[in-house]
């Protein structure tokens, strides 16, 4: 059952014309973690590696931050083609705005061996937000850096910095100015939209990690911080239990500390699957909020569950791609592509 990586590409409604490069988006980004724990690489190197890709964006520049929420999934299975590898995530370039028209991110990593973890909020002209909060937790004695205080330890680490204009798409300017007007409802369009990745492995040795990174919310209010840098909420990662990376509404996660409270069904006797069933149908029942997460347990049980429209998710695991987007999609191909 080892190693495996699970990703997701944010839970929330994606637009017909986007599926398919959000499906492929997350596939590419499994392919690559996998390859990293395939080389016996450690779970944190695959998280990060994977959760950057999606970050980067290197192939195609949607300009959009996608999040995706569906159904809780099914156990159906089938096959489809090879198609063609394009990324269509990026936290850095293609960020939604908040208010003032700005680009801030937040981003986590948490460590399942020794429960150490990095993270990084409110944070600018930062392409990859995953390796600045792995610096975090590997170079610094703290668990979050924040806004300026942020940005002056990535200038220490010779973090380059971009203008933050090269993050701002005409798609996101687009949303943030349609969101100004009165009549506007930010979390309805949000829902669609979110923008937030994340990955979670366990390796060849048996540790775990999780990594997540997020835009953040749209028009959102200058400073606002959302779950995903807040440990048990935007993810935790435990060598004894498992690794839960989400996505959804920041708020109603950080509410009932979603992560967390997955991987406490776990540590009581329940399956990764029956613990994000429990934990999401809460989060509905008690804050109405939608979501979805990536989970693993130690052994390589994996779950990728939701609880609203779609969810882009994919798993590497003994040489097989599984991957979906819609409720009871389950497809399954070949990790390694054939050329």
């Amino acid at each position: 059952m080892l190693p495996v990586v699970v990703v997701h590409g944010g839970a929330g409604h994606i637009p017909k014309e986007r599926a398919e490069l959000s499906t492929i988006g997350v596939k590419e980004a499994a392919r690559t973690g996998y390859a990293i724990l395939q080389k016996s690489g450690s779970a944190m190197d695959a998280v990060v590696e994977a959760v950057a890709l999606m970050e980067n964006n290197p192939r195609f520049n949607a300009g959009t931050h996608t999040t995706h929420t569906s159904h809780l999934i099914p156990n159906t299975t089938s096959r489809v083609s090879r198609k063609l590898r394009l990324c269509p995530y990026v936290i850095g370039r293609g960020s939604v705005l908040n208010v003032k028209g700005e680009v801030e991110m937040d981003a986590m990593v948490m460590d399942g061996r020794n429960l150490d973890s990095g993270a990084v909020s409110a944070v600018r002209r930062i392409a990859n937000p995953v390796q600045l909060a792995r610096l975090v937790m590997e170079k610094t004695k703290h668990l979050c850096l924040t806004a300026e205080g942020a940005s002056k330890f990535a200038r220490s680490m010779g973090v380059p910095e971009v203008p933050e204009e090269s993050l701002i798409t005409d798609y996101a300017k687009m949303r943030w100015k349609k969101n100004l007007q009165p009549d506007a409802n930010p979390v309805e369009c949000q829902m669609g939209k979110m923008g937030t990745v994340g990955a979670v492995a366990v390796d060849k040795d048996g540790n775990i990690a999780c990594a997540t990174s997020t835009g953040g919310m749209i028009n959102k209010m200058e400073g606002r911080v959302g779950d995903t840098p807040c440990v048990g909420c935007g993810g935790y990662a435990d060598n004894n239990v498992g690794a839960v990376s989400p996505t959804g509404h920041g708020e109603a996660i950080m509410k009932v500390t979603l992560s967390r409270l997955i991987l406490f069904h776990m540590e009581q006797g329940k399956t990764p699957e029956e613990a994000s069933d429990l934990a999401l149908t809460y989060m509905k029942e008690r804050v109405d909020g939608l979501g979805g997460v990536v989970v693993v347990d130690p052994k390589g049980t994996w779950a990728a569950r939701f609880s609203s429209l779609q969810m882009s998710w994919a798993t590497a695991q003994q040489g097989e791609l599984h991957y979906g987007l819609y409720c009871g999609e389950h497809f399954v191909e070949p990790v390694q592509e054939n050329i």
